[in-house]
């Protein structure tokens, strides 16, 4: 994902910080929004809400998201 454009928001803005990197990752591997909500087992509606920043994810999903993409943790929230 080295390829990515690194955007800086400020840090109230975590979930959409998040949401750029995820959308970033997901175009990377070649996967579209229908394609990573099927795995995940929802809408592809729900899932656009985590890459708008509108839901935040949970622990669990990160980690699932992450083995997905093959980013780390770390990738994901721009640190």
């Amino acid at each position: 994902m080295e390829n990515t454009v690194k955007r800086n928001l400020p840090l109230e803005n975590v979930a959409r910080r998040i949401g750029y990197n995820l959308k970033d990752a997901r175009i990377y591997k070649g996967m579209t929004q229908r394609e990573v909500a099927g795995v995940m087992r929802m809408t592809q509606q729900q899932y656009s809400r985590f890459e708008n920043g509108v839901f935040e994810l949970n622990y669990e999903q990160i980690l699932f998201l992450c083995k997905l993409f093959e980013i780390t943790p770390n990738e994901l929230f721009d640190v």
